[in-house]
């Protein structure tokens, strides 16, 4: 019966209309429908679904429009023959029965490098349904502006922006965004660019794999951060003969002859990843100097703006760059949201052409519809008031989870951060970072490994990471006292 085909769910965000609808149309082209009968009367599905036939009426003049149905005079609604041509019919072919009489591919011996043998970063894909959710790169879905960003996409969709976006651009990128992150979003880190200068991108591990991939030569060296980001260190092995590992203090980066001898050095200065201490102004331009003089190009990840709570934010690496050195990355996601995946680099015009060029045999470019919803965010201001809302959540949260960490984690001897969306914290000597990860998850507590930020195979165990960006204030306190019972309970004995 054709009620069996559909079902309804009433606390569904979609309403009742648009269930049936779906539910029929997913029936007619599984074949589940026979096209030469009659489907029931809006009169009698209403009553075997327990809607009103109103609801009935308006699925059915739906799917007739969409050319699912066709309606024959005092015979009813039929399923439309057109919509099932090209297709192949179901049941038509047969399901393999007898054994395979071949050998499947080697597929272990045919892929060039395993990128799932790198320690990877992993969290939990249903973390919202856990209390306590320390996670980075993550937000409180509460936060998001939805009416403004409803505004945007609407206005997205409006004749003329739709003449502007549905097209194949080729390797272009929207000019209303390129313009807004130009002069919206930049000059808030210093930094003044020139169309041709500003490459948008899926976020910024899509950046780190173009530049990878063009400046990557025989006998090339990359310099990192050691604790640092393990995305950009898996995608720098993948590329270049050697990484270098450069150590980190409580300043940031270390500056020192080591980095003489490499040809590029990522960094992470506004907030150190992972220990989101902040690169002061002296050693940016000490780094700045040793780039001119040793012929060293900086990769700047500003992954992070905007997140101080107690001074205010120095200027980026790019901003004091004198020379063209400094290739500038961030992106819009951490404040947007991190499925949207915008990013952006700014980078010398001959360096940006090619990595467009590059970009147009990966994916030609991100989606256009994307762009120019985030574009008349911006330009709207809402970016900007959205911005300061987050500040004033961050800070709240930045507040009660240093006051937590020290109250309950005595171990934690790392130096003292003013911003950023994420704490470094130390654990007591003989920790094991990963057994305690385990025991939190239990008890609806979500935390960080801290091993994984070291380039060595077995980094120190006693480190973990606690973002505060996706859980609610009046929650971070018990979180990180059942975090310190749990290692009292490991390192008890």
């Amino acid at each position: 019966m054709l009620e069996q085909l559909i079902q309804l769910d009433k606390d569904s965000e979609d309403n009742l209309k648009n269930q049936i609808r779906k539910g029929l149309a997913v029936a007619i082209l599984e074949g589940r429908i026979a096209p030469d009968q009659p489907i029931a009367s809006s009169r009698k599905l209403s009553q075997a679904l327990k809607v009103s036939r109103q609801t009935v009426m308006l699925a059915y003049e739906e799917l007739v429009d969409d050319g699912y149905l066709v309606a024959r005079e005092r015979r009813g609604y039929f399923v439309n023959p057109e919509i099932l041509e090209g297709r192949v019919k179901p049941g038509s072919v047969a399901a393999p029965t007898a054994a395979p009489t071949g050998s499947a591919p080697g597929w272990s011996e045919k892929l060039a490098f395993q990128p799932s043998r790198q320690r990877n970063i992993t969290k939990p894909a249903d973390w919202q349904r856990y209390p306590h959710p320390f996670l980075t790169g993550q937000i409180d879905p509460k936060t998001f502006p939805l009416a403004e960003w409803r505004e945007c996409s609407k206005q997205a969709l409006s004749v003329l922006a739709v003449r502007d976006w549905t097209g194949d651009s080729m390797d272009a990128d929207d000019p209303m965004l390129i313009e807004q992150i130009r002069s919206r979003v930049l000059p808030r880190r210093g930094i003044w660019a020139k169309p041709e200068e500003i490459l948008v991108t899926v976020g910024t591990q899509h950046s780190l794999y173009l530049l990878s991939t063009l400046l990557s030569r025989r006998n090339a060296r990359m310099a990192m951060e050691n604790p640092g980001y393990p995305d950009a260190r898996n995608i720098f092995a993948t590329h270049f003969d050697e990484v270098v590992s450069q150590p980190v203090d409580d300043q940031g980066l270390v500056v020192d002859r080591q980095l003489a001898g490499c040809d590029y050095v990522y960094t992470t200065p506004s907030h150190q990843w992972p220990t989101s201490v902040t690169l002061p102004i002296e050693r940016r331009r000490q780094l700045l100097e040793m780039a001119q003089a040793d012929d060293l190009v900086i990769l700047e990840d500003d992954y992070e703006i905007e997140t101080n709570y107690i001074d205010d934010p120095l200027p980026a690496l790019k901003s004091l760059d004198q020379n063209g050195r400094v290739i500038y990355m961030s992106s819009l996601s951490k404040v947007l949201a991190p499925g949207l995946r915008i990013g952006f680099m700014v980078a010398a015009p001959e360096l940006i052409a090619e990595a467009r060029v590059l970009r147009r045999l990966m994916m030609r470019h991100p989606p256009m519809n994307n762009q120019r919803m985030t574009a008349l965010f911006l330009s709207r201001g809402h970016y900007d008031a959205l911005l300061k809302r987050l500040w004033r959540n961050y800070k709240r949260n930045w507040d009660a989870i240093t006051r937590a960490i020290e109250r309950h984690i005595p171990s934690n001897r790392v130096a003292p951060v003013y911003g950023g969306t994420a704490c470094w914290v130390r654990g007591p000597e003989g920790l094991d970072c990963r057994e305690l990860r385990e025991r939190a998850q239990q008890q609806g507590v979500l935390m960080e490994l801290g091993d994984i930020a070291f380039a060595e195979e077995e980094g120190p165990r006693h480190y973990f990471r606690l973002g505060f960006t996706a859980i609610e204030e009046d929650k971070i306190e018990p979180g990180v006292a059942k975090i310190a019972a749990i290692i009292a309970e490991l390192t008890s004995y």
